[in-house]
């Protein structure tokens, strides 16, 4: 008979918590007219250099024909801009503007404040230990 498992899996421990982020974050999103994914491109814009879309879409693991209509409207609104790559006349480069860079600042400073709800059950010690692994863990290649 197999030993009972000491603590549950990762997913079953995680997953509640995420669908609780997710769910706190829909109404700044919504506040700030920003969808979930024109949210995670301006965070990706503003955390590197211009890029292609291909790039960017495989940085956020999205179809880089499925973010076309989520970049449309980030860049009708300003908040992006997309230009022919001189290297590359096929591809489009994009970059953050002003504008889109002090959306995605708001929107994630109100997402921030608003995960005080679960980072406060923490000390101080705990929440670095707990950020700095988290860091690690979601900047780890997959693979």
């Amino acid at each position: 008979m197999a030993d009972k498992p000491r603590r549950p899996d990762l997913a079953a421990m995680l997953a509640p918590l995420l669908r609780e982020l997710i769910s706190a974050e829909e109404p700044v999103l919504a506040a700030h007219d920003v969808s979930m994914w024109g949210y995670v491109v301006l965070s990706a814009l503003d955390g590197s250099p211009i890029r292609t879309q291909a790039a960017l879409a495989a940085a956020i693991g999205a179809d880089k024909t499925r973010i076309i209509r989520d970049l449309d409207e980030l860049q009708e609104r300003g908040l992006i801009e997309r230009m022919a790559d001189p290297d590359d006349r096929r591809a489009r480069l994009l970059a953050i503007t002003d504008t889109g860079r002090a959306v995605k600042n708001a929107v994630q400073a109100e997402i921030q404040r608003g995960e005080e709800r679960w980072l406060g059950e923490l000390n101080a010690e705990e929440r670095r230990t707990f950020l700095r692994v988290l860091g690690r863990l979601a900047s780890r290649e997959s693979g």
